[in-house]
């Protein structure tokens, strides 16, 4: 699942192979891309870098225009040398640009728009994001700074759904959601009004930890330059055993790897996300709100820990 790690990585691999090149082949699948292309062609153009904002890929091309893709919940960018065969079917290239040697191949990408320097600021999310996790830019404190401004403007909403949200905190998907609420001890359906400053600010720090640990280049530590895109599964507990990579996430009904209790699931916001937590880690804390109406510390919001049970094929 594309997260800010994810689209970080092929960014930085996308700009080693294609930054200062000239475009000599420009496609699209998509008609408004086509239009574009027709009135301002892309082939001639120098890629002038390539960049990720959140879970955004902007490509920028000289002559001030700019490709930006959102891969949402299944879209990549591959790269090829010159000639070498696809590992996705063509039906599903939604854009793809030839420069020597190197082919850059959009599959799958929901979401994919030309705009102008002026034109990105106007109309698109992205001069919208909260500060990017994973920018030099981005610090404990910035991020600190941000989780209280939504917590005064929007003191009912639940941290998990905050740490979603991009543009409170630009980066961070589903998976890390529940990580950083764990490595925090924060339950995932508390109200943001409940979460103090220090809650917020190791969650800020931890989000950064976490996804800095998830886009480490091996190729930089020896002086080379191959292209890393991916570096095995997504890692939280710097634990080298794939079956021991994560806190919660994914591990419903399981033992919490700190306390032994049982790891809880529940669908959580408007897109019905799922969530991970333990129940005695990250202990509920109700909002006065919350408190108003009758609730208590032992109401917590209710998750499955239960074994997932799957339908026999034929029965």
């Amino acid at each position: 699942m594309p997260e800010g790690d994810t689209i970080y990585r092929a960014a930085r691999a996308l700009g080693k192979v294609l930054t200062g090149k000239v475009v000599t082949r420009f496609e699209t699948a998509y008609a408004h891309l086509a239009t574009v292309n027709d009135d301002r062609p892309v082939v001639g153009r120098v890629i002038e870098k390539v960049e990720a904002r959140g879970k955004w890929c902007l490509l920028f091309f000289s002559g001030d225009l700019i490709l930006v893709t959102h891969m949402l919940m299944s879209g990549s960018w591959h790269i090829y040398r010159t000639g070498e065969k696809w590992w996705g079917p063509k039906k599903a290239a939604r854009v793809w640009l030839d420069v020597e040697g190197w082919q850059a191949v959009a599959f799958n990408v929901p979401v994919a728009e030309f705009h102008t320097a002026s034109s990105l600021e106007r109309k698109s999310s992205v001069p919208k994001l909260g500060p990017d996790i994973l920018s030099d830019s981005y610090s404990a404190e910035s991020g600190l700074t941000a989780l209280q401004a939504r917590k005064t403007s929007h003191p009912d909403d639940e941290i998990a759904n905050v740490l979603l949200n991009q543009r409170v905190l630009a980066g961070l998907g589903n998976v890390y959601k529940s990580e950083v609420a764990f490595a925090a001890r924060v339950h995932p359906f508390r109200h943001m009004s409940t979460i103090t400053d220090a809650e917020m600010l190791q969650m800020a720090d931890v989000s950064q930890r976490y996804m800095r640990a998830n886009v480490l280049d091996g190729s930089s530590a020896t002086g080379g330059d191959g292209i890393v895109t991916y570096t095995g599964n997504r890692r939280t507990t710097n634990n080298a055993n794939e079956k021991n990579r994560l806190w919660v996430y994914g591990r419903r009904g399981q033992e919490c790897r700190r306390c032994g209790a049982l790891v809880e699931y529940r669908k959580q916001g408007p897109g019905a996300r799922s969530t991970y937590w333990c129940p005695d880690c990250q202990p509920w804390v109700p909002s006065q709100q919350q408190l108003a109406t009758g609730a208590t510390p032992t109401d917590a919001p209710k998750g499955w820990n239960g074994a997932i049970r799957r339908n026999r094929v034929g029965c």
